[in-house]
């Protein structure tokens, strides 16, 4: 009997509730970190990072191939063989050029070749192999071969810190350079200075995506500087500062055969001494191999949250993309709270940590669901974040990144991350969270003001139709959100003015193609209209993915349409494959039928078949996603990994479970694809999700039973979860 396809990602999700367990309640049974492959993703369009970076840290130390284009976004590109330096801030999975901040790079006198010889300013670089190169949570190595030098690279929260090797040469040298740039990025003002023979300090201030960006820093070198030369625009200076917006500084010393010289790279957004008290505070010695182990015994504390059971294929799998759940958001505050606002002044963080880096259109969708259950305290700080965020701006973050808001994507989506933590009992100031959210909501921000007025947003009302179809439903779906917030809190007249445009989504809808169409100013639908076709009033998707979006109303969708009519539109979206002389842009990978994977908008829609009685076809299409769409080699990712949502999903697929409204609280179900998971509570709690007869050709579920309790629901809420206890399915063909 084919009832229940799915239960097993509850149970996982369960373990994971809290990040600050303590270690001996943790009992590390195993390295979990030898699972974690950081060069997964590095290739294709999955656009992560191999560097090393502590969970949720403000560093993010990786190396730059120092190429620019789509593929290089986060700065390394597994097809590459170059390496111009490290720089010390990147982004994880998104498609924005952005950061790579304060590049730092060892050579000497045996390569001298130029990366960008047609420019004026000189960039070393250097050859290297895979073959020598590694990886793992929080340690990067690899050897540079033009020079000869070992490069190995570890982090604090807030500090970078590099060891390099040198062989004997009479000019081996370290550059720092604050006028690198790359893609969407372009230094503004940077500033060099040496402050004493082993210090050196500034600033890089940079714009971009995000406009106006702030990296303080400290620099301390374990060797005593004797020779240093500062540059401005290419130029040599005979002083020992430099400032202007392409500055560098080139240290100069003799090194014996394998002399280590190591750096510590301290940041702040707020100032030099912020960043100064971030390396006291956390970064006081010289002990490298100490803060390596260090990091990556952090990362065991969160990769454990999870402990699961499967093949060897499946467990790096699994840890991988566990691990790039954790890499962002990331902290942006200082030791001492202080940080650079979203409104270009400075502010302190009191009794939270700051928070930014939030590409919540991605990520509100399983990431931070899966936040609430095995990381809830960092969800605290993450409200609070974004409470701060609106106190210096009068509105919510949509993507707001290193202070700033880059007002990219669509939505007000951090309303269904604070409704979601709030109804699951996370503490936050409830007043104050539901002022944000209905202020942003009751904006004029974002196309919101023809919305409101006229029920959906026109496609040819200028400066608005951009992504109107889009934006109706996304908008609906948060403000269904805030009426469950307003309810909650007993506002019973915004609830129902908040419900009533909770339905705005209807009005896009054509009964006679039966799909949500883009209606003009004047209520007619847009004449001619091809559903498979990306067009403007769609974001990054068609109508067939945004058809489906209605994350809160599913049921009044179906019937809206029809059962029947449903079901042959949901098996079509699968099936209906793209021709060969289809247009499909960038984002349009992974791809079954219409279904794209690898880009957000339809990840929820595998298991709406569970809501049409058909929960064999959810099982059955997840197994499918995650047998094709991920793997363990460098394009193991078949579309942007997105700050962590790419990942969310396959935790929790791989479980059994999915958050199809990110903000209810329930999780739908589908087989495991593990063979066995254990989430670790904050409450001192388990939950385990175990398999019976598991095997990649059993993806259906027979049987399942929660605490020896035969269950037969196609979900399971975030309370039960909370309570611990065992959830067993039993699968067959």
């Amino acid at each position: 009997m084919r009832l229940i396809k799915g239960l097993s990602l509850l149970a996982l999700l369960m373990a994971v509730y809290s990040c600050k367990q303590p270690k001996a309640q943790l009992a590390l049974s195993s390295d979990l970190t030898q699972y974690v492959d950081p060069f997964i993703g590095t290739d294709g369009p999955g656009n992560t990072y191999p560097g090393a970076v502590v969970p949720f840290g403000m560093v993010q130390l990786s190396p730059d191939n120092g190429l620019p284009g789509w593929d290089r976004i986060a700065g390394y590109f597994w097809p590459d063989s170059t390496i111009a330096g490290f720089s010390h801030k990147h982004l994880t999975g998104t498609g924005a050029g952005d950061l790579y901040d304060i590049l730092i790079m060892p050579y000497n006198s045996r390569f001298t070749a130029d990366l960008w010889p047609d420019q004026e300013d000189y960039r070393p670089y250097s050859m290297f192999s895979h073959d020598q190169e590694s990886a793992s949570p929080g340690y990067y190595q690899v050897q540079l071969l033009s020079s000869g030098i070992k490069a190995e690279l570890t982090a604090t929260k807030r500090v970078g810190v590099h060891r390099y090797t040198f062989p004997q040469d009479d000019q081996s040298k370290i550059l720092i350079d604050l006028g690198y740039k790359l893609n969407w990025d372009n230094p503004t003002d940077t500033y060099l200075k040496l402050q004493d023979e082993h210090t050196i300090v500034g600033y890089r201030y940079s714009t971009g995506w995000a406009p106006d960006q702030r990296e303080h820093f400290v620099i301390a070198c374990s060797k005593p500087i004797e020779a240093i030369d500062f540059y401005s625009d290419g130029n040599k200076l005979q002083s020992t500062e430099a400032k202007g917006p392409n500055t560098k500084a080139e240290i100069t010393f003799k090194s014996t055969e394998g002399e280590q010289l190591i750096l510590k790279v301290a940041l702040s957004s707020h100032s030099i001494e912020g960043a100064r008290n971030n390396l006291k505070e956390e970064c006081a010695d010289w002990d490298f191999d100490r803060i390596a182990e260090e990091a990556r015994e952090n990362w065991n504390d969160q990769l454990h949250l999870i402990e699961v059971q499967g093949t060897e294929l499946q467990k790096t799998i699994f840890y991988t993309n566990l691990y790039h759940c954790f890499l962002t958001p990331s902290l942006h505050s200082d030791v001492d709270g202080w940080y650079k606002g979203a409104d270009g002044q400075m502010h302190q963080a009191k009794g939270y940590d700051k928070y930014d880096t939030f590409s919540l259109w991605d990520t509100y969708r399983a990431a931070h669901p899966l936040y609430t259950i095995i990381a809830p305290a960092k969800v605290k700080d993450m409200i609070a974040s974004f409470l701060s965020h609106f106190n210096e701006t009068g509105l919510l973050p949509v993507w707001s990144l290193a202070g700033n808001e880059t007002n990219m994507m669509i939505g007000y989506h951090s309303v269904p991350v604070i409704v979601d933590a709030y109804l699951k009992g996370i503490p936050m100031d409830a007043e104050r969270a539901y002022e944000a959210c209905k202020a942003t909501a009751n904006s004029n921000a974002w196309s919101l003001q023809p919305y409101k007025e006229l029920g959906y947003i026109p496609y040819d009302l200028e400066n608005h139709g951009h992504w109107s179809v889009s934006k109706t439903m996304e908008y609906a779906y948060d403000d269904w959100c805030i009426a469950q917030f307003a309810q909650a809190l007993n506002k019973d007249d915004d609830y129902s003015y908040l419900s009533e445009r909770a339905n705005y989504w209807k009005n896009l809808y054509d009964s006679q193609s039966t799909f949500i169409r883009p209606k003009d100013k004047n209520g007619k639908f847009l004449a001619p209209f091809q559903a498979k076709d990306y067009t403007e009033p769609y974001c990054e998707s068609n109508a067939w993915h945004y058809f489906f979006h209605v994350q809160h109303d599913i049921p009044g969708l179906i019937e809206l349409i029809g059962k029947d009519a449903f079901a042959a539109k949901l098996d079509s979206l699968f099936s209906y494959h793209p021709e060969a002389d289809d247009e499909l842009p960038i984002f349009s990978t992974g791809m079954i039928g219409q279904y794209a994977h690898g880009n957000e908008p339809s990840h929820h829609v595998p298991w709406l078949f569970n809501e049409i009685g058909q929960p064999e076809k959810t099982q059955e299409m997840v197994r499918r996603i995650l047998n094709t769409q991920y793997s363990t080699k460098p394009d193991g990712y078949c579309g942007n990994e997105d700050c962590g949502q790419m990942s969310a999903w396959l935790v929790f697929a791989s479980m059994g479970m999915y958050p199809v409204n990110p903000a209810d609280g329930i999780y739908h179900l589908n087989s495991p694809w593990l063979s066995e998971a254990v989430i670790n509570l904050p409450n001192g709690k388990t939950f385990k999700i175990v398999t019976e007869n598991q095997a990649p050709e059993n993806h259906f579920i027979q049987e399942m039973f929660l605490n020896g309790e035969k269950q037969t629901k196609l979900t399971i809420s975030h309370a039960d979860i909370l309570k611990g206890g065992e959830l067993k399915f039993v699968l067959t063909k």
